[in-house]
Formats: C-alpha cells, sequence, structure tokens
C-alpha cells in the first residue's frame, strides 16, 4: 500500500511570456488533487496615484508609459478622453490619422502574441521543450524566409506608427481634437506599400494557422475541451450596425446564451462596470453591476465577462472588411454558433483581427490625402470629467479623469483590458489545474498547458495593477513545517507590497 500523498502548494514563478509580472500558487490535497490554483500578480505600479496633480493635457503621454508594449492604447485612450473632456470632435483628417497609427499598433501587436508570446504554445506544441516553446521554435518550425518576414512586417508597421506619433514607443501625437502631424506624401507611399504587404502577411498567418492548429485533431480537441471553457458574459466595441470597431462605437454586451444584455456609451460605463479586490493579488477583478458578484464561477447569475478577441468576435454580429468577415463565419461555424466560450479560440480569434486590422489599414492609408492639413478642432470650451474607450489588443480600455478648476487631475480611473478580464483569467487558470492534476503527478509539460489558460488572453499585468488606493488588506499567516500558526495579522496594501504565499499559507477571508 503507497504512502499517503503530502499536502502542498506548487508554485510556478515566474509564469512566463506575458507582460508584466505574476506567478501561479496550485493547492494539492493529501489525494494530491487541486483544492485551488490561483493567478497571482505580485507587482503594484500606482499610475492612477501619481497622476494626480497633473495637468490633464499630460495625460497621453505620462499614462503611455503604463505600458511598452501597448502604449498606443493607452495614448489613444487618453487622446479620446481629452476630447470628451473638452467637449471636442477630431476632423475627418486627424481620425483617420488616428486609426492608421491605431491599426497598425493593433496589427503588430497581434503579431507579436502568435509569433512569439501565447502562441507558440500551439504552433510548437504545448509538449515541446520549454526552450522551443518560443519564437526561437517557431522559427525553426516555419522557416527562415517565413520568420525574418514576420519580423520585417512588424518593423515596419512600427515606422507607421512613429511616422505619425515621433517614435514607435510612447507616441505624442494626440491633442484633443486632432493629431500634432500628419503623413507626408512619401510617409503615406510608404504605409500604403507597407500595408499592402500586411494584407498579405496577415491572410498567411491565418492559413498558416488553419493549417497547423485547426487541421490539427488533438490541437482543436484541446482547443475545445471542457478544461479550458468557460460560460460568460463578453463585452466588446461595436458600431451601429453591431460590426467589430476598435476606436469608436459603443460597447455592447451579450450573455452566456449570445443574447444582448446591455449596450451603453463609453462615457456610462460607471452604470453598468464595477471593480472588486481579493486579498490574494493586485489585480483589480470587474464584474457586470446589473447582474452582480457571485464569486468565481460563470453562468447567467454571475457578473464575470470577458474582454479581447474572443470576446469582440461573440458581440459583434459581422467583420466590417471582406477577408476577415470570411475567416469570421468560417471560426463561427467551427464552433457550431455564437457564443464561443472557449477560452484557447482566442489565438483564432485574434488572427482574424490581424486581418481586420490589416484591410483596415488598407482602406485608411488609401482613402487619407496628405494634402488635407485640417488636422485639429481646436477645444473651445471645457469640463471637469473626460473619459475615452478604445479596444486595445487585449480588449476594452477605459480612461476616466476629472480635473478641479485649474485643470489638474483629481481623480483618475482606468479600466485596463487585463482588469476587465481578471476574474476570468483566475477561473480559468484553476480550472485547467483542477482538469490537468490528478494524484500529484507533474510535469513541465503539463505545468506549461495550465500556463496556457491565461496565456490565451494576452495578460498585461503591467497595465492591470495600476492603483494604490481602496485596497483591502492582507490577512497573513505564517505556518510552521507542522502546519501550526507561527504569526497572524493584516498588513495593509499600501503599506506592504510584498504579497503572502497563498494556497496553506493565506486564509482567504470574505469582505
Amino acid at each position: 500500500m503507497s504512502a499517503p500523498f503530502a499536502p502542498r502548494t506548487v508554485t510556478i514563478n515566474p509564469v512566463t511570456r506575458l507582460e508584466g509580472h505574476a506567478r501561479i500558487e496550485i493547492a494539492l490535497d493529501a489525494a494530491g488533487e487541486v483544492e485551488r490554483a490561483y493567478y497571482q500578480v505580485p507587482e503594484l505600479r500606482g499610475f492612477e496615484a501619481f497622476c494626480v496633480g497633473r495637468p490633464v493635457e499630460d495625460m497621453p503621454q505620462l499614462t503611455s508609459r503604463i505600458c511598452g508594449v501597448c502604449p498606443t492604447a493607452h495614448h489613444t485612450a487618453a487622446t479620446k478622453a481629452l476630447d470628451n473632456l473638452y467637449g471636442v470632435r477630431p476632423t475627418p483628417a486627424a481620425r483617420i490619422i488616428r486609426e492608421i497609427a491605431y491599426h497598425a499598433f493593433m496589427l503588430e501587436d497581434h503579431a507579436l502574441h502568435v509569433y512569439f508570446l501565447g502562441g507558440p504554445d500551439l504552433l510548437v506544441g504545448p509538449e515541446a521543450a520549454p526552450e522551443l516553446r518560443n519564437f526561437l521554435g517557431v522559427m525553426q518550425s516555419l522557416g527562415e524566409t517565413a520568420s525574418a518576414r514576420v519580423i520585417s512586417i512588424r518593423r515596419r508597421l512600427r515606422e507607421i506608427i512613429a511616422a505619425i506619433g515621433g517614435k514607435a514607443v510612447h507616441p505624442v501625437h494626440g491633442l484633443p481634437g486632432g493629431v500634432s502631424k500628419g503623413l507626408t506624401t512619401d510617409e503615406l507611399a510608404r504605409a500604403r506599400a507597407t500595408a499592402d504587404d500586411a494584407v498579405e502577411f496577415a491572410l498567411d498567418t491565418l492559413s498558416m494557422f488553419r493549417q497547423r492548429v485547426v487541421a490539427n485533431p488533438d490541437l482543436l480537441e484541446l482547443m475545445t475541451s471542457e478544461a479550458y471553457t468557460h460560460r460568460t458574459y463578453y463585452m466588446g466595441m461595436v458600431d451601429d450596425a453591431n460590426r467589430l470597431s476598435f476606436c469608436e462605437g459603443t460597447l455592447r454586451v451579450v450573455d452566456p446564451t449570445g443574447q444582448e444584455r446591455e449596450r451603453f456609451a463609453p462615457d456610462a460605463y460607471l452604470g453598468h462596470i464595477a471593480e472588486r479586490s481579493e486579498p490574494w493579488t493586485y489585480a483589480r477583478f470587474c464584474y457586470l453591476k446589473s447582474v452582480g458578484w457571485a464569486g468565481f464561477t460563470d453562468g447567467r447569475d454571475s457578473g464575470i465577462y470577458a474582454v479581447a478577441p474572443l470576446a469582440r468576435l461573440n458581440v459583434a454580429d459581422a467583420m466590417p472588411t471582406p477577408c476577415a468577415q470570411s475567416a469570421y463565419q468560417e471560426y463561427v461555424e467551427a464552433f457550431g454558433g455564437k457564443p464561443v466560450h472557449c477560452t484557447l479560440a482566442n489565438h483564432w480569434a485574434r488572427v482574424i483581427e490581424m486581418v481586420y486590422a490589416a484591410e483596415r489599414l488598407k482602406e485608411l492609408t488609401n482613402t487619407c490625402d496628405p494634402s488635407d492639413r485640417k488636422l485639429r478642432e481646436m477645444p473651445t470650451g471645457s469640463g471637469d470629467v473626460g473619459i475615452g474607450a478604445v479596444e486595445a489588443p487585449r480588449g476594452t480600455l477605459i480612461h476616466h479623469y476629472e480635473t478641479d478648476e485649474d485643470g489638474l487631475i483629481r481623480e483618475v480611473n482606468l479600466i485596463v483590458a487585463t482588469q476587465n478580464n481578471a476574474a476570468r483569467i483566475a477561473m480559468s487558470v484553476d480550472k485547467a489545474a483542477k482538469a490537468l492534476i490528478h494524484g500529484g503527478v507533474i510535469h513541465d509539460g503539463l505545468l506549461n498547458r495550465i500556463e496556457m489558460a491565461f496565456r490565451a488572453y494576452d495578460p498585461c499585468n503591467a497595465c492591470t495593477t495600476h492603483t494604490l488606493g481602496n485596497e483591502r488588506p492582507f490577512d497573513v499567516i505564517v505556518r510552521g513545517p507542522d502546519g501550526h500558526v507561527l504569526h497572524a495579522g493584516a498588513s495593509a496594501a499600501r503599506q506592504s507590497l510584498a504579497l503572502p504565499r497563498i494556497g496553506h499559507s493565506l486564509e482567504e477571508r470574505s469582505p
């Protein structure tokens, strides 16, 4: 008779191939089964706190420093918040310039995830050697020519952003009512050539994904397995015809059956989205106010929702461009209709969005007129509240600023994409661990499959841990090797940035 399995906590630290820092802690019981797995974010940024007192006009540049991977998303959301605060609408030429930069960014960032971050789990396989589950492994698999093409197109897309924004990282072009500069004739010619090549690149990426992932029975079974499935609400931005939109539109929410639950303008978000914190992570958790918080569970009675590519395709009724629409229809049919609840389907949805971003970039560069120099509508009014939103690569991003009579920031609230997804990410890691670990048997490939549960969302923890105030204290319990409590006490999050280990080391208490 074998000896009983000793309870223990398995730690994956750090988790890899994401923006920011995180770890996973898995508490096992005496039988080696998972009691609970935690996706724990130990970093704290504090952007909301140190924006206070700054001139509101600084926000597009200041908030872009939150993340070096998605600065264009923060810059654009902040600029749109200034449009809203000053009550000014950008000129048509300015809107085109903004969208050229934004769609180049969306395509470049999605390519980063597909080829460098989460995509390698599928492109080279979840059980591949760790040293191959990255772009180096993808390069070996795709070949030198295809790999060089990935690097080249991302560089050229970033050159478009730099031509408009002054630099590829932390752009500075956004102004209330418009942009600081347009594209010259030569710059536009290069952008049009890049857009043409980008469409071909995106379609080839889609074809590659079909061949390597969709046509692979084992990977398709993994993608559709219950271990990676949650039936939640979904939120995303759509235009008046319920087509996908990255920059302009209303926020639409559908329930787990695909029926529209809510629809609202971004500046009405406070009536629809609530936030909460938990004692084991610095990430904040969003949920729908109209449904309420029911814990980390899915279904119609739980207010947890998802954003990002999977959610956007669930929320949209169609894609605005022809090749993306064709790919969207194929995707929906493959899953037997909408909504698609399979977390790993985010990867497929992301590739479809690459096609849309490339096609839209081509439309915009062909529409752009370099002789139209009316790039800004000067603000004439002034308000004290500004709210702006975009669809970032990782999902819906909302910036909310409130100012005093001198135009200085007195309050900031940022609802970032990963914060919107935080509750579902926590559920995904927990569910995958419970489905995959049995009898205490653990190996590297299995742990990587658990990490795949969060990578599909392309999380950015640098963005999601943005606040210092209004946090619950942590209840810390230190136990000795025999399980006896050596120390117990509360440590305020504002005072202690050292996050305790969890599982058997932390007693979770209800608020």
